[in-house]
């Protein structure tokens, strides 16, 4: 049986319905897709920045020399043996003799 003309505009509306809705569909789960990438990105953005600012927080403590524990480091005491090498000039080096460098001709 052959549509009438009312039967194929009908249908007609009717696909182009759908695929209007279809779109819309796609368009929102993309959408939906860049912001939970965005979301990511983010969240390791931010662990990033703070594994980094932690371990130069570290660093900084290594270099003014703070300990990781709450005990206090102590000095150590000077000894006589250490009191006469500290006072003790050092021994002279013996000079090296300058090497002979060839002539370029």
């Amino acid at each position: 049986m052959a549509q009438t003309k009312a039967q194929r505009s009908a249908a007609a509306k009717k696909a182009a319905a759908t695929r209007k809705r279809n779109a819309t569909k796609s368009g929102a789960k993309d959408v939906k897709k860049a912001a939970r990438g965005t979301a990511k990105s983010v969240t390791k953005t931010a662990k990033a920045v703070g594994s980094t600012a932690k371990s130069a927080a570290e660093s900084v403590a290594k270099r003014a020399g703070a300990s990781t524990t709450k005990a206090k480091p102590k000095a150590k005491r000077a000894t006589a043996k250490t009191k006469a090498t500290a006072k003790a000039k050092p021994k002279a080096r013996a000079k090296a003799k300058p090497k002979a460098r060839a002539r370029k001709r």
